[in-house]
């Protein structure tokens, strides 16, 4: 699923170039923010610090 939404996304990159500088904008603007950068750090650590967590209590 995720193959077909990357494909698709960068499908529509390459046949509306403009489209490319408003998303690299918009991910600019997102990753200037350090509480964006820390959410999603959380979210995508989050399953492996709750698995260590519970290898610890078992």
């Amino acid at each position: 699923m995720k193959r077909v939404l990357f494909g698709a996304v960068l499908g529509l990159l390459v046949a509306y170039p403009t489209l490319l500088a408003v998303v690299l904008a918009v991910i600019a603007a997102a990753v200037s923010q350090p509480a964006v950068l820390a959410f999603a750090a959380g979210v995508l650590l989050w399953p492996r610090l709750t698995r260590t967590v519970r290898r610890w209590a078992g």
